[in-house]
């Protein structure tokens, strides 16, 4: 009974840590990013989605940190990005947010975001019969 109740309470604390990080990373792009990124639309820089689905963790984490020089490893010509200087925790959140953009291939050979980019944005809907 007592590894049961340790067991669940583990995997309630996991699940907990993994809600913050994925809140917390929403917060770092909001205050960083968003000027720039947009989840799945191009803005004056690439999207989340492109990004993720291109770049593994470690370089989306030298970019965000040193992109001049990130940039001249990758071939760029020019580089608009600024140099951040995050602290552990909203390094690791943000990196985490932007790969949770990353595509993934259903069964049917198309690709799907794997959560809605804009799920801070009311939706539009229409009423039946009018306009």
């Amino acid at each position: 009974m007592k590894k049961t109740i340790i067991f669940l309470s583990v995997g309630a604390v996991i699940s907990t840590s993994s809600l913050a990080l994925a809140e917390s990373g929403k917060e770092v792009f909001e205050t960083y990013c968003w000027g720039c990124h947009h989840q799945t639309a191009v803005a004056f820089g690439p999207p989340f989605e492109e990004i993720a689905t291109n770049r593994n963790a470690d370089e989306i984490r030298a970019m965000i940190t040193t992109p001049k020089t990130v940039s001249q490893v990758f071939g760029y010509r020019r580089n608009a990005m600024p140099a951040f200087k995050l602290n552990e925790a909203n390094l690791t959140a943000i990196t985490t947010y932007i790969l949770s953009y990353k595509l993934k291939v259903d069964t049917n050979g198309t690709h799907q975001v794997v959560q809605d980019p804009y799920s801070n944005i009311a939706s539009i809907e229409t009423k039946e019969g009018g306009k």
